[in-house]
């Protein structure tokens, strides 16, 4: 087996590193917060935000009370902010119909609002300790490797990922969380898409390494551009939007995007169909929720 639950749980407890939703007494809901945050931005980022809004919303209600446009302003530049309203919506769901209380049961947070299949296995797992497959990018790389012996993992599948990681998971529940956490630590911080550093690896069977390390001979692994994109834009008019406490004029929004003024118009227009972004009668532009001002 290359992939040794014991020598994961020792590694894991040895070397993880000291982030704070991983601390004692934190709840289901700051977990659910967490991995909203952490898609597709860095822990760096999310962390100090996080800690901001577990003083701020500590529970569910606490956050559904509160504007989206007030939830967008403290979401700040973690990017795709149409998570932040998601989670609100997530937030009056569970106050109105769970008792302020994020369910444990996987079937259960997939019928919340924003809440996909990464999400609510992640948080069974690491808030409740529920024994269940958790795949992110970060594990798939891990299995490609130490059990497939590729370089890099292939298109997904949700059923084959899921079948790849519920065969390594250990049969107790607790071991099985903690292996799950261990398994995405070691894919973010050693097993790396670019640098993996094999000398600092518990896995000494990788099938990966035993192979050779050979090249990834499928199609090349895109890298997503930033600068320049449409997201771009959209952060930047989102930017001008939280920064003022009163709908903004049209030349407020022109000014932060004249290199190509239909991009603009067009991240504009996709902000106002997402529902982050308001038009007043009298034709300014706010935050959501703010638009009756």
């Amino acid at each position: 087996m290359p992939v040794d639950s014991a020598v994961m749980l020792r590694w894991y407890a040895s070397e993880a590193r000291d982030l704070p939703w991983r601390h004692e007494g934190v709840t289901g809901w700051q977990i659910l917060m967490s991995e909203v945050m952490l898609q597709q931005t860095p822990v760096v980022r999310v962390a100090p935000i996080w800690e901001q809004w577990v003083r701020r919303w500590p529970v569910p209600s606490a956050m559904a009370a509160s504007s989206q446009a007030e939830v967008l302003r403290a979401w700040g530049k973690l990017g795709y902010p149409r998570r932040a309203l998601r989670l609100h919506e997530c937030a009056g769901v569970l106050a109105a119909e769970h008792d302020d209380r994020v369910p444990d049961d996987v079937d259960v947070l997939l019928s919340l609002p924003g809440i996909g299949a990464y999400t609510a296995r992640a948080v069974a797992c690491f808030a409740y300790g529920q024994r269940v497959p958790v795949v992110d990018t970060n594990v798939r790389r891990v299995v490609a490797r130490a059990v497939h012996g590729n370089a890099e993992p292939g298109n997904p599948s949700t059923r084959r990922d899921l079948a790849d990681v519920e065969g390594l998971l250990p049969r107790t529940r607790a071991r099985a969380a903690t292996f799950s956490a261990a398994l995405m630590e070691l894919g973010a911080t050693v097993c790396t898409a670019r640098n993996p550093d094999c000398d600092r690896c518990p896995l000494p069977e990788c099938a990966w390494v035993q192979a050779g390390r050979p090249a990834h001979d499928g199609p090349a692994r895109r890298v997503q551009k930033f600068a320049g994109t449409d997201r771009q834009v959209r952060g930047k008019l989102m930017a001008v939007l939280r920064d003022s406490d009163t709908p903004v004029e049209r030349p407020a929004l022109d000014q932060v995007w004249l290199t190509d003024p239909g991009q603009r118009d067009r991240a504009l227009h996709s902000l106002l169909v997402d529902g982050l972004v308001e038009q007043t009668d009298d034709g300014r532009f706010a935050l959501a929720g703010e638009g009756a001002r």
